[in-house]
């Protein structure tokens, strides 16, 4: 491997290659999965921005989740689409850099906002006489602001330290760029950027964990001294975001899995679905949980479609 000048650099996703015989499959699928994405996240923004009951901290919060998933989708599935479609397999340096600055916004963004709606919970139902006082309008709107300020700000550090690095290689061996894949390529030592990265992880995923953790055995030890109706609705809650958090924990820990360990006796094929079921699943599953399992979302939804049902049955009689 030669050494070359980084604005001239030009990578090659080596993992188009070697489920070339399947492209059609995954094109198919991201056909289908993509346009779900749009009118599913689209459907919870619209839904939330119109509907004034759902004015509140937790539905603004599950709308700024919806964005944060429309994001992140629209940055991976039409990406991949193209590549697969042209047979372009080669990303130029700058191009490498700036979508893994985008999967990796998205997805700390999504963690950030998963944080917020653990301590929005938590102040909830541990403090209900004292939430409104505690998560004020100009609180949530500062939160939102962090879950993508912060996260910007944390990936463009990070990117800094690896466009400084001299690259000897030219192969990832995946459908998309990240951040690892293009340190492993440097010809000096990474053991600085493993502490850097390993510092990082621990902020961007460990201590969010750890406070959604903490916030949720709180909120289980209040459950436990209620009644069996109001445990229920509390529950039932709760229930959407422990799944969006597991979906996160799941991908997460498959991705970190596969960037840092030989991960050569697992199929490769499998390995590029696993790296795709976070980014792509993920936007699909966060509004259908939020969509059916919040009463007043979903009750919004119904009112707006039979209320649409009902204008055209107007119209068509006042035809006729």
């Amino acid at each position: 491997m030669l050494q070359s000048t980084k604005p001239n650099i030009s990578f090659t996703l080596n993992a188009y290659k070697k489920i070339h015989d399947l492209k059609y499959v995954f094109v198919g699928v991201l056909f289908l999965l993509y346009p779900v994405i749009v009118i599913a996240n689209g459907l919870i923004i619209c839904i939330v921005c119109l509907e004034r009951k759902l004015h509140k901290p937790m539905y603004f919060l599950i709308c700024n989740l919806a964005c944060i998933n429309l994001y992140g989708g629209t940055a991976v599935a039409p990406f991949i689409i193209t590549r697969f479609l042209t047979e372009d397999f080669q990303i130029t340096w700058l191009s490498c850099l700036v979508h893994t600055f985008v999967i990796y916004s998205y997805v700390s963004s999504d963690i950030t906002n998963l944080t917020v709606m653990a301590y929005d919970r938590y102040i909830s139902i541990c403090y209900p006489l004292n939430y409104g006082k505690i998560v004020t309008p100009t609180k949530v709107i500062i939160a939102v602001a962090v879950t993508w300020c912060y996260p910007f700000v944390r990936i463009t550090i990070s990117l800094l330290f690896t466009a400084r690095l001299d690259i000897c290689g030219t192969i990832i061996e995946k459908v998309y760029c990240d951040n690892y894949s293009i340190v492993k390529l440097a010809c000096a030592d990474i053991s600085s950027y493993n502490i850097h990265s390993s510092i990082l992880i621990l902020f961007a995923i460990v201590l969010p964990f750890i406070i959604i953790i903490y916030s949720y055995l709180r909120i289980i030890l209040i459950c436990l001294n209620v009644s069996r109706k109001t445990k229920t609705k509390l529950f039932s809650t709760c229930v959407p975001h422990l799944i969006a958090l597991f979906n996160f924990i799941l991908g997460s820990c498959f991705e970190l899995t596969q960037s840092r360990f030989d991960m050569r006796h697992v199929p490769y094929v499998f390995r590029v679905i696993l790296s795709l079921y976070f980014l792509i699943l993920s936007p699909i599953i966060n509004p259908v949980l939020y969509g059916i399992r919040t009463q007043a979302i979903k009750d919004a939804v119904l009112r707006k479609l039979c209320s649409r049902i009902y204008q055209k049955q107007v119209n068509v009689s006042w035809v006729n």
